[in-house]
């Protein structure tokens, strides 16, 4: 629990690697300290010779951890290193899910006084007056103010902050390794060797397993070097995803008439282990190119469009191998971790220019292809194989008129869910991207969840939005939401405008998103008025479920207006500057000439207050 809440604290700049490690030498450092040592980091601190309490070695983990947002570079100052040291692996927690991937990106946002408060309350159970007692004894200037800070972080049920927090994503006592950067090692090497004799007795060696640049031509693990060939594959059987409770790459049947093929299946595992200058490598943003850590999973191999196509898994990434006649082999990487049923529904076994064949999951009972700028057209059936190979899915147009967006729209086996259909695109990378849809606000309950874009108000959104995806190409996306978050009758009897916020999530975490206001007027295949597009931003999510957004419109009669819209939590608009209005509810109009600068802000059902987003 201790290195847990050093790694929450400890600032996300060090990287996971030096996190960890850090983490690890804070709490060691605090459990060993002398009593008299511990009793200036916390005033919990017992007196005297007596053993340290636990409330004194929590404040001292926590001032330890401080100390590195305001002195960085404090680790290493000393010549003799601490311990624990690791020299020729990468120690990274375990990848999260799309939630704990968003709340870390969130907790990387705030000072590490706040991060320290929110795992204070939530870890070890701490009162606010408690937990700024902590604070200030470990030189935080204002430590009520991050306690109130804390208390807006994460979702807002306590418990689901709790979930978060225990989860592997923060855990660094449960780590994955991998081989650190071979090359850069090599060119330090000779620079280490003094540090190493003087420091040789105290660093704890954990030498790297990967044998990458081995001139051995067989693939090789990434953990304890034995060659792999292909009798070390996992294959999972026909029928697995029926009795499991993951929908996702770990469940699919190997497939494909060359599964037997040990030469094909060998030149692939030795690719992913060397990709050497004869293999053209590619991978979709963020995601690790280095070997597998263990023998991966046998997905695919057969011959696809006079080629031979190898498809491989690791729990982290999706690899697919291709042979063709007279080119150099080439290895596309993504990434997979935490896919589900819809994200793990298709993978991309081949692409031209003008089109695209998938592999579909074997829980995959329906396949259309739809045109999303054809929102009235029905979807089209799909031919798949036996071995579950789609036709030709034609591609998107990346450049030039966007006359038309190709998708298909699957559904799953009812073993999973009734009816349960969904929409994927083609983005550039292997794994499709996941589209979905979250309706205005209505007297009904809110939709906490993205819905699927299947229905008819959600096409039509997205016969709007479609074209918009062009810019998320090859930028590693697993998701686009597009939400409605609000509703607007405009003035003079203008008719019903719509706000709405497209939301892009990245395989990575990190997501993007882009606000745009809808006049009644808005062509069919017109995405409205860029209204803001903010990069790395929890807006539109889970973690940030308020937006209020701005806009001037003018009205038939000429007259030039200042338009607000708040999600549904929003109360009360109040528009302040030259021109002056407020109104309860979630929008407002007001007349207001242009460049006026009026300030806009919202006041929330919970008390907060919020701005307009730019």
């Amino acid at each position: 629990m201790l290195v847990r809440v050093a790694y929450v604290i400890l600032p996300p700049s060090l990287g996971r690697h030096r996190r960890v490690l850090a983490a690890h030498a804070i709490a060691q450092n605090a459990l060993s300290a002398r009593p008299g040592v511990i009793q200036k980091a916390g005033s919990h601190a017992p007196s005297g010779d007596a053993a340290p309490s636990a409330d004194s070695i929590v404040a001292a983990v926590t001032r330890a951890a401080l100390g590195y947002e305001r002195r960085p570079a404090r680790w290493r100052r000393a010549v003799w290193p601490v311990l624990p040291a690791v020299w020729g692996l990468k120690l990274t927690p375990q990848i999260g899910g799309a939630d704990e991937l968003a709340f870390d990106q969130q907790m990387a946002g705030v000072p590490a006084a706040v991060r320290a408060a929110f795992v204070l309350r939530h870890l070890k159970g701490l009162t606010d007056s408690a937990i700024g007692e902590v604070l200030a004894a470990a030189g935080v200037e204002a430590p009520k103010a991050a306690v109130r800070g804390a208390g807006e972080l994460g979702p807002t049920e306590d418990s689901r902050k709790a979930i978060l927090l225990e989860s592997g994503e923060f855990d660094p006592c449960t780590l994955q390794a991998r081989p650190s950067d071979l090359s850069r090692r090599r060119f330090r090497r000779r620079g280490l060797v003094g540090l190493a004799v003087v420091a040789a007795v105290s660093l704890m060696l954990v030498q790297s397993g990967s044998q990458a640049s081995s001139p051995n031509p067989a693939a090789r693990s990434g953990t304890g070097g034995a060659p792999l060939d292909s009798a070390s594959l996992a294959r999972a059987v026909a029928g697995t995803w029926q009795s499991s409770s993951r929908m996702d790459f770990t469940v699919w049947p190997v497939r494909g008439n060359l599964v037997d093929d040990r030469g094909l299946l060998e030149r692939a595992l030795g690719a992913w282990a060397h990709s050497g200058t004869r293999v053209r490598m590619s991978a979709a943003a963020d995601t690790p190119t280095g070997p597998a850590a263990r023998p991966p999973q046998l997905l695919y191999a057969g011959r696809v469009d006079d080629a031979e196509v190898v498809l491989l898994h690791d729990d982290q990434r999706v690899v697919r191998y291709t042979e063709a006649d007279g080119q150099a082999p080439e290895l596309d990487m993504a990434r997979s971790d935490n896919a589900d049923v819809t994200t793990a529904a298709a993978v991309v076994l081949s692409r031209t220019a003008r089109h695209t064949r998938f592999l579909l999951a074997p829980w995959i009972a329906e396949s259309t292809t739809r045109d999303l700028l054809e929102p009235d057209t029905a979807a089209q059936p799909l031919h798949v194989t036996d071995d579950g190979v789609t036709d030709a899915v034609p591609r998107p147009a990346l450049t030039g008129p966007c006359s038309n967006w190709p998708a298909m729209q699957l559904r799953s086996s009812d073993r999973i869910a009734e009816k349960h259909a969904f929409v994927l695109t083609d983005l550039g990378d292997l794994l499709p991207v996941h589209l979905t849809y979250t309706p205005a606000p209505n007297t009904g309950p809110p939709a906490r969840q993205p819905r699927e874009a299947t229905s008819s108000a959600a096409l039509v959104s997205w016969g709007h939005s479609a074209c918009t995806l062009r810019a998320l190409h090859g930028d590693g996306v697993r998701a686009v939401n597009n939400w409605v978050f609000s509703t607007q009758q405009l003035p003079e009897n203008a008719g019903q405008a719509t706000w709405l916020c497209a939301r892009a999530d990245t395989w990575s975490g990190p997501g993007s998103v882009a606000v745009r206001f809808q006049p009644p007027t808005t062509p069919s295949r017109d995405p409205g008025v860029l209204l803001a597009a903010v990069r790395d931003t929890s807006h539109c999510s889970r973690f940030s479920q308020h937006i209020l957004a701005t806009t001037r419109w003018n009205a038939p009669s000429g007259a030039r207006y200042l338009l607000a819209a708040g999600s549904r939590a929003v109360t009360r608009i109040e528009v302040t500057g030259p021109e002056h209005a407020e109104g309860s509810g979630t929008t407002l109009a007001v007349k207001a000439p242009e460049g006026s600068g009026e300030t806009v802000t919202a006041r929330l059902s919970n008390g907060g207050t919020l701005a307009a987003v730019r």
